[in-house]
């Protein structure tokens, strides 16, 4: 969390503004309005990509701005600018005022208090040296190209950021917060008479670089990824039809995320155009489905100590053994739907008014035993990896294509395959939940979302699962 040095070291002390003038201008700028704030924004970020046995990008990016919304019932007046002035905020406030007429007159209360601190609040793009972490990279390349003679093709990127926000409200309210953000990638071509598969494996979240520079660490991921490279290798074509689908744990969580998460954000549902519209309290799906999502998880990926409106994030429970007990909220939707914020208010950048989007959303463990789960099938599909994927929120539809699946038979898995796509409906595959397995994980850290142009880091998560009958595309004839 940042306190008023902090800000002032990123805001005000290098650009010459005065606080008090700039808290002035956003009271009056906001004097009229429901809701709304000042969101000052610095960012850095940068980026390595090591391919075909050196570095072949590095970057750097120094970002600021800020962004200015004024909240009036349902209409919205929200400027921006990346410059940092009292003049830029002073323009602003004339766009914003545009949409006060006719303002309620009742003006929301500012969020109440924040999380503790739930990751480092420095700079982790300077603690390690360029050098060495393109050091790292080249060793990462040579481990993985001399561990299996199959190999042909290694690519290893790292990417780190750091954002500093500081919202100010009507009245001269303010919160702010320091953001770090690490991912380490490593992707992996193999080939075999003539054929060639890939495999990768990412990881990353909230913290420092020293944790994935570690040799125990990268030698991992370079591991995962040459074996989900081999595994490809051996695979055959997928077949195709309806049949019990055994998801993995972790990682799998995505359909989750996509194909449900997506619905149970509250603009959707305040404006009906989700299949969970107006469906507090029924059922939609099976027992012992419980499904949350939980910006306060230490140093996750899609966590947040606050959000991006100044509300503490939180451990909001979607569906619970199967019923939907509630939404994720922005102050917008939550106030015109009469319940309270719950902490997922989000916005790409400075550039861009929040909205409700999800932090780590994932279901509960349950108490099969997943090896149990893989035996009870005598025919069906696991797949314990995927890659892209297409959902319409309106009707829950999705279709999602797996990097690694398995056949399942007489309880075992044999054959790997390829080629295989998930397709189904969000809400009738939650109904078709069979079992429920104790292993829950979350992801590695490697979520991204994207929602209306905008993307933000997330995180999923899910224990192994059986589905009963979803309609898998394959590639088999």
């Amino acid at each position: 969390m940042t306190d008023v040095k902090t800000a002032n070291e990123l805001f005000f002390d290098p650009t010459g503004m005065d606080r008090g003038i700039v808290e002035n201008l956003v009271s009056e700028a906001l004097g009229g309005a429901d809701d709304g704030e000042l969101f000052l924004e610095y960012r850095q970020s940068e980026g390595f990509s090591f391919d075909d046995g050196r570095l072949k990008s590095a970057s750097f990016d120094t970002t600021q701005g800020f962004g200015l919304r004024a909240v009036v019932g349902e209409a919205t007046g929200f400027a921006h600018a990346s410059d940092l002035s009292e003049q830029a905020i002073k323009n602003a406030t004339e766009t914003v005022r545009a949409v006060q007429t006719g303002q309620s007159g009742a003006r929301a209360l500012p969020p109440a208090g924040a999380n503790s601190a739930l990751y480092r609040d420095d700079n982790p793009l300077s603690e390690i040296p360029f050098d060495a972490k393109v050091k790292a990279l080249s060793e990462i390349d040579a481990y993985a190209r001399q561990k299996d003679k199959r190999v042909v093709q290694v690519s290893v990127s790292l990417a780190g950021s750091w954002q500093g926000v500081e919202i100010i409200r009507a009245g001269g309210e303010r919160s702010g917060d320091i953001r770090p953000l690490v991912r380490l990638n490593v992707s992996v071509v193999v080939e075999k008479d003539g054929r060639r598969e890939s495999g990768n494996h990412g990881m990353g979240g909230r913290t420092g670089y020293d944790f994935y520079l570690e040799e125990e660490t990268w030698k991992s991921a370079a591991d995962e990824a040459l074996r989900q490279a081999l595994v490809n290798l051996e695979s055959v074509d997928a077949p195709a039809g309806e049949m019990q689908v055994v998801l993995g744990p972790g990682w799998p969580g995505i359909i989750l995320h996509e194909a449900i998460g997506h619905g149970l954000e509250g603009d959707f549902n305040r404006k009906k155009t989700s299949v969970f519209s107006d469906l507090i309290g029924k059922r939609v799906a099976a027992p012992g489905v419980t499904v949350v999502d939980d910006g306060t998880i230490p140093d996750r990926r899609g966590s947040l100590s606050i959000d991006d409106e100044g509300t503490a994030t939180s451990s909001t429970t979607l569906i619970e053994d199967g019923i939907l007990v509630g939404y994720m909220q922005d102050r917008q939707n939550a106030r015109l739907m009469g319940v309270e914020p719950t902490g997922n208010g989000r916005r790409e950048s400075f550039a861009h008014m929040p909205m409700p989007r999800m932090t780590n959303t994932y279901m509960l463990a349950g108490k099969d035993d997943p090896a149990d789960i893989v035996k009870s099938v005598k025919k069906g599909l696991y797949t314990s990896n995927f890659g892209g994927g297409q959902v319409d929120i309106t009707s829950g539809k999705f279709v999602f294509s797996c990097t690694e699946a398995y056949l399942i038979e007489d309880g075992k898995l044999t054959a790997p395959v390829k080629g295989a796509t998930l397709i189904g409906t969000g809400s009738e595959a939650l109904k078709k939940v069979k079992a429920i397995g104790n292993d829950m994980e979350l992801d590695t850290g490697i979520g991204t979302c994207g929602k209306a142009g905008q993307s933000v880091p997330v995180g999923v998560g899910q224990p192994t699962m059986l589905i009963e009958g979803l309609t898998v595309g394959g590639t088999a004839g």
